[in-house]
């Protein structure tokens, strides 16, 4: 699965457009690479998303094509999250 549909569907970040963006201006990593947008995850990988004053790390534990919201969480597991201002 894409990296920013990956995103998008787990509600990480809540729109695509967004995530695209985000994942091309570098501030998406990927097993500690910078990721494109369209970078194909697997299970297990580790993604590091660099917001204005933190940083949210998590490991991919599923990629279903179609999630409910209420499974969206099942999705990844949080790892790191320095962002002052989280809502989790």
């Amino acid at each position: 699965m894409r990296l920013d549909k990956f995103l998008k569907l787990s509600r990480v970040i809540k729109r695509r457009t967004v995530a695209n963006e985000v994942c091309s201006t570098g501030r998406v990593t990927v097993n500690g690479k910078v990721a494109k947008p369209g970078t194909k995850l697997k299970i297990g990988d580790i993604v590091s998303i660099m917001f204005g004053n933190g940083v949210v790390s998590f490991k991919v534990l599923s990629l279903p094509e179609t999630v409910r919201r209420d499974e969206a969480r099942e999705m990844y597991e949080l790892i790191e999250d320095t962002d002052e201002n989280s809502e989790e």
